[in-house]
C-alpha cells in the first residue's frame, strides 16, 4: 500500500522577515528606479548589535570597485558585551551579490545621476540582508510636487470617507 504524499512543512518563525532598520528619508530625497537584495559580510558583534537594532543607515551608499560592492556610511553601534573583540563602528562592509548583478549596477552607477543606496536592513532566514535601490536625487520642485500629490490624495480619501457616512 502506497503512502499518501507528505504535506510540506509549515513555515516557521525562522522563515519570517524581521526588519532591523529602514531608510525613511530615501523616498523623500530620491526617486527610486530599481530595488535589489544583497547579503552583507559581518562579524559576530555586528550581528549581535543588529539584533538590538543598534544601526543607522540614512547616510549609507554603495561603491562598486574591482567587480565587488562595498557599503559605506552606515553605523552599527558597538556591542557592549564584545569587549576587546568589538568591531569598528564605521567600517566599510562588503556586499554579497551575483557577479552579473554587480556588473549591471556598475554600468548604471557610472551613468550621470544614478546612486546606489541602502533602503533597509532585515533578517531573512537568519541571514542579514540589505535592500538596495538605484536612485536619482529629487530636485526641490519634485519634492514639492510629491508633497502636493500626497496631500491631494489624503484629501480625496478623507472626502470619500466622509461622503460614505452621510
Amino acid at each position: 500500500m502506497a503512502k499518501p504524499p507528505s504535506k510540506p512543512a509549515p513555515k516557521t518563525e525562522k522563515d519570517a522577515i524581521k526588519v532591523i532598520a529602514t531608510n525613511r528619508k530615501a523616498t523623500h530625497d530620491f526617486t527610486i528606479h530599481e530595488r535589489f537584495e544583497a547579503g552583507i559580510v559581518l562579524v559576530g558583534s555586528e550581528v549581535k548589535s543588529l539584533r538590538d537594532a543598534a544601526v543607522t543607515i540614512p547616510d549609507g551608499w554603495v561603491e562598486i570597485r574591482k567587480h565587488q560592492a562595498f557599503l559605506h556610511g552606515i553605523q552599527i553601534n558597538a556591542y557592549a558585551a564584545a569587549n576587546r573583540w568589538a568591531h569598528d563602528v564605521d567600517r566599510v562592509r562588503k556586499l554579497l551579490m551575483h557577479r552579473h548583478e554587480i556588473a549591471k549596477l556598475a554600468v548604471k552607477t557610472q551613468q550621470r545621476g544614478f546612486t546606489l543606496i541602502p533602503l533597509g536592513l532585515y533578517f531573512k532566514n537568519a541571514h542579514v540582508k540589505v535592500e538596495l535601490a538605484l536612485v536619482t536625487h529629487k530636485k526641490v520642485h519634485d519634492k514639492r510636487d510629491a508633497k502636493r500629490l500626497a496631500d491631494d490624495k489624503r484629501e480625496m480619501d478623507r472626502a470619500k470617507k466622509d461622503h460614505g457616512r452621510h
